[in-house]
């Protein structure tokens, strides 16, 4: 998926938020440790850096939404992110997105942290992110 269709679907995925550029989602995947999973109208896009990942964003075509797309393309994340030595996996949620965190949970994700008044919304005040995370490998003893 090229930057610009990254980005096409980004803004039609949070019409709420402002969407990333090509650019930037450029810049993200020319960065070390970057990850993306697509699969089918659903992608995810974080980094990989030392044992940790992170999510940076998914997103999801909306006319698409609920066909099992996100879980396949987060699971794909996951598995790349353990074979780079990802430990865990963390990332940022709205508190308002209950579609996000019923995945996330289903997932396996647990809460380990709040940011407040963290996404802007272009009508509206700011919503917390909640701070996500998992393990997804086995303790080494």
């Amino acid at each position: 998926m090229t930057p610009a269709a990254l980005a096409a679907l980004h803004a039609a995925a949070f019409p709420d938020e402002r969407g990333w550029s090509a650019g930037e989602f450029a810049a993200l995947l020319a960065a070390p440790g970057a990850v993306l999973e697509v699969h089918g109208p659903a992608f995810v896009l974080g980094r990989v850096i030392a044992d940790e990942a992170e999510i940076l964003t998914l997103a999801t075509d909306p006319a698409h939404r609920r066909q099992g797309h996100a879980r396949a393309a987060l699971a794909a994340f996951e598995d790349g992110a353990r074979a780079a030595g990802a430990e865990a996996v963390f990332l940022d949620v709205a508190e308002d997105n209950d579609a996000a965190r019923a995945l996330y949970a289903v997932a396996g994700y647990q809460e380990a942290g709040r940011r407040r008044r963290y996404y802007a919304r272009k009508d509206g005040p700011a919503t917390d992110a909640l701070v996500l995370r998992k393990r997804i490998a086995s303790p080494h003893f």
